[in-house]
């Protein structure tokens, strides 16, 4: 059982993009489940990480190939409890991206926005 603080937040970072699909899921698995623990939860993508969050790839990707939920399913679950999404924007140049060609609802910081909610995170966990 949770025992922690009411306001506990929580800071995913995702390095792993589309060639590594077996990745794509669990960042978005746990967030949901922080959020439904009543944390605040954000994912970070940078390097590879925005890749998957491309507009063209959610529904065509997931963590089991075509045998499973795409990705799609773990972004909606996660979004639906409050989980935010934030990219690189470094990481954008990196991947030949920009935020238009992102789902919905991503919000781009910087590195000096990254360090801060590291900082001030209670965890910081990195994929």
């Amino acid at each position: 059982m949770w025992s922690g603080e009411a306001d506990a937040n929580i800071l995913y970072v995702q390095t792993h993009g589309v060639s590594d699909p077996g990745r794509s899921a669990t960042p978005f698995f746990l967030a949901a489940s922080a959020a439904a623990m009543d944390c605040e939860v954000m994912i970070y993508f940078t390097m590879y990480g925005p890749t998957l969050l491309r507009k063209d790839v959610v529904d065509k990707i997931g963590p089991k190939g075509d045998r499973g939920q795409p990705l799609r399913f773990f972004i909606e679950q996660a979004t639906g409890l409050g989980v935010r999404l934030l990219v690189c924007q470094p990481s954008l140049e990196l991947n030949d991206l920009a935020l238009d060609d992102l789902i919905d609802g991503v919000s781009m910081i910087g590195g000096a926005a990254f360090n801060d909610l590291a900082i001030n995170a209670n965890a910081v966990i990195s994929f």
